[in-house]
């Protein structure tokens, strides 16, 4: 089935058009463009650029399939990690380290970016390049910035498109990449290209598509950037007392690692950097897997928004600079997707704002969860059970 509508779109720009207010989302897509391009040249674009770049723009109900359908990352922390950390991709990110050393070496010089973060990203965004998407760009940016989810979004970005375009950075008939608009190894967006691009090659043109050292060295960039603090750890495995207050846990709560160390925390290689500020993990209980975060781990957080990505990420990252396997415990069973729904409605019938009643343990529903383990006298380690469901 073909899920692509193609328009034919016409664009009559003014030369001279006065300043324009923001393109509205929705209405009709062809009038949609139209506007863009008219926006772009109050901007101070050249019309003529500006018609070639919008001549061929299509919308993609693809994307907006993709779009509808994201796919969430509901598995337990222990077996996501399991299934996304193959010893495939830890033979090969060891290999990538060794091929490229000398632009880690310098990417770990001039942003303090270790390689182990970036080679993560690398293996989960693209598995090292293999895997980028074949969307057409230009198609997804427009197709999102005129619906009218997350136009702020994504309008930036066409935007964004455009000064790469004019850069010979970009095109809008070749340039492919993820439905969102993601481009390259590292899959960055546009905007992010235009601000932490990086020819790490030195061949006079950033090209994340088919560089590893510019998508690299654009990704350390786009990391120290973000607050990537030079350095410094970003998760460490840790064996926790059974007497440790509970409720401390998780990212609300914020001690130096050495007071973490002075409750019985333990780490289970290597030494705590105990002036770092940390919180301690549990994502699946206080019989799961627990890590100590510390400030670099929410940087993580400006890349992806997904709490079990983020944290398997940070510890593929460990994994590939030597850290041994983690020590998975005997956690609880986590609750089904329909579970998950009752167990929100109730929550959010006791006034807790868990958001969306969709079933996914979002950091809402995380916070809840621990708060009323509180209050009923259970262990606040914010991992639903049954015995939680029950209890409710």
């Amino acid at each position: 089935m073909r899920f692509i509508k193609y328009l034919s779109i016409t664009l009559f720009i003014s030369t001279a058009a006065p300043a324009l207010a923001a393109t509205p989302c929705g209405g009709s897509f062809s009038g949609f463009v139209q506007n863009m391009a008219n926006e772009a040249v109050s901007r101070g674009h050249d019309a003529g650029t500006v018609k070639q770049f919008f001549g061929s723009v299509r919308q993609d109900g693809k994307v907006l399939k993709a779009d509808r359908a994201q796919g969430v990352f509901q598995k337990p922390f222990t077996e996501f990690a399991q299934h996304l950390i193959s010893s495939n991709r830890l033979n090969t990110g060891r290999a990538k380290a060794k091929q490229y050393s000398n632009i880690f070496k310098r990417i770990e010089q001039q942003y303090g970016v270790s390689r182990g973060v970036l080679l993560a990203f690398w293996a989960f965004e693209t598995d090292f390049g293999g895997f980028q998407g074949d969307f057409n760009t230009l198609n997804a940016l427009v197709t999102l910035a005129h619906d009218c989810r997350r136009p702020h979004i994504f309008r930036p970005q066409v935007f964004a498109a455009l000064e790469l375009f004019e850069q010979d950075d970009f095109s809008p008939t070749r340039t492919t990449g993820a439905w969102a608009g993601e481009i390259g190894m590292v899959q960055m967006l546009p905007r992010d290209i235009l601000v932490n691009g990086v020819d790490g090659d030195g061949d006079g043109h950033v090209s994340l598509k088919t560089s590893a050292p510019d998508a690299l060295m654009s990704g350390g960039k786009m990391l120290s950037h973000l607050g990537w603090r030079k350095g410094e750890p970003w998760l460490q495995e840790v064996a926790v007392p059974a007497n440790l207050d509970w409720s401390q846990t998780g990212l609300r709560t914020t001690k130096r690692a050495s007071d973490w160390a002075a409750l019985g925390v333990q780490p289970r290689h290597g030494n705590f950097a105990g002036h770092l500020p940390a919180n301690i993990l549990l994502p699946q209980g206080r019989n799961g897997p627990a890590f100590l975060a510390y400030p670099n781990f929410s940087v993580y957080f400006e890349w992806n928004q997904s709490y079990t990505y983020v944290l398997t990420a940070a510890y593929f990252a460990n994994r590939l600079e030597g850290a041994p396997v983690m020590t998975r415990g005997n956690p609880a069973p986590g609750l089904s997707s329909g579970q998950m729904k009752q167990l929100q409605r109730k929550l959010a019938a006791r006034g807790y704002d868990v958001g969306k009643i969709d079933g996914i343990l979002g950091a809402g529903t995380r916070a809840a969860v621990q708060d009323i383990q509180q209050k009923l006298g259970l262990p606040a380690d914010a991992w639903p059970t049954g015995a939680l469901l029950s209890k409710l």
